[in-house]
């Protein structure tokens, strides 16, 4: 059952969390360009990949609790951990980042497009936050892979 888990936990993480951090952090893009349909389709994928990183969270606790291939009488982590804890609390910073600035300040933007009024003041805030999620998911990495007592 923990390779079973294990493998789900890295194909939801690449397939979900990895267009999340590549929307997120080129969304600005489309906002330097007054790209309008570039701008929409990067919020649409945001909102969607943040909430289908939900699916990593799960399926990484369940992965916690299963038994340790190598102790089998432990499981492979407890809530307790440092790397766990934090790294869920990171998902969550950077989930709700995502979902509560990143995405309206998009749907903003494509409206903002659509009337012809100028859309620079939004490039500093997609720009900044979609770059901090993508820092946010990599020091997540980090603490998936060095697992920090």
């Amino acid at each position: 059952m923990f390779k079973i888990l294990l493998a789900l936990h890295l194909l939801f993480a690449i397939f979900a969390v990895g267009p999340l951090v590549h929307a997120a952090t080129t969304a600005s893009r489309g906002l330097r360009k007054g790209d309008a349909a570039a701008v929409g389709s990067s919020s649409r994928m945001v909102r969607i990949y943040s909430y289908a990183s939900v699916l990593v969270v799960v399926i990484g606790f369940g992965l916690m609790s299963s038994k340790s291939p190598q102790h089998p009488s432990k499981h492979v982590a407890e809530f307790s951990d440092t790397w766990i804890w934090l790294s869920a609390l990171l998902w969550l910073v950077a989930v709700v980042l995502a979902l509560v600035v990143l995405v309206p300040a998009l749907d903003r933007a494509v409206t903002q497009i659509g009337a012809g009024t100028a859309v620079s003041s939004l490039v500093g805030r997609v720009a900044a936050v979609g770059g901090i999620t993508g820092v946010i998911f990599a020091v997540i990495v980090f603490l998936m892979v060095y697992r920090p007592a």
